[in-house]
């Protein structure tokens, strides 16, 4: 692994729209510098190695061109939310979007600022009966499936579920589980693209 260079190196990584701190994801990306050329299923073996179990590097591409934050333009969220009844939570996610704006406030790098959480999500809908929570219960849960832009300040799950509290008065009795699916680049049909896959015919990682 390359190091910057300076009285403190530090590895160059860069990690693209990292998941908050206490949600799961099955999408994450990471740029990394190499100091020499290298086979990228062997730099994906000894990353995946390294690493705790569930923590799986699933791929590994040259970097042709371009930064990766430039690839990552939306997320789709799944939100599982125990003891919510399915159809109050319909109602909620109905009453957001007829809603022009949702004004939600957070606390921030910059300070707590209120913004705009409604304009950032492309696709809100309540899960069909087919889709089945992670965990075995017996309790209901509603699921909730959304796809956000990635804007500035960034609009995540919890600010959704604020928005769904400000328009609609919807209150988690329990802490819900969220789960990023995917992010990449988005297409004019809403769908999200891998942000590696302009890559995948690369034979070695040069140094990205």
């Amino acid at each position: 692994m390359a190091f910057s260079q300076g009285f403190t190196p530090h590895p160059k990584i860069s990690y693209a729209s990292a998941a908050p701190t206490g949600v799961a994801s099955e999408a994450e990306y990471l740029e990394i510098g190499l100091r020499e050329p290298v086979d990228p299923a062997a730099l994906r073996a000894a990353l995946d190695g390294a690493l705790s179990p569930g923590l799986d590097v699933l791929d590994a591409v040259v970097a042709t061109g371009g930064g990766l934050a430039d690839r990552i333009e939306a997320s789709r969220w799944r939100i599982e939310l125990p003891e919510v009844d399915p159809a109050l939570l319909a109602e909620a996610v109905a009453a957001f979007t007829s809603a022009e704006e949702v004004l939600v406030e957070r606390m921030t790098k910059q300070g707590r600022r209120i913004f705009d959480a409604r304009a950032a999500v492309i696709a809100i809908d309540v899960a069909t009966p087919s889709v089945t929570p992670s965990g075995a219960s017996a309790v209901p849960c509603a699921i909730l499936e959304l796809v956000v832009r990635q804007v500035t300040p960034s609009v995540r799950p919890d600010d959704v579920l604020s928005g769904l509290r400000v328009v609609a008065g919807l209150e988690p009795p329990v802490a819900p589980k969220v789960i990023r699916l995917a992010q990449g680049t988005l297409t004019a049909q809403g769908a999200i693209v891998d942000p590696l896959d302009a890559d995948r015919d690369g034979a070695t990682i040069d140094g990205r």
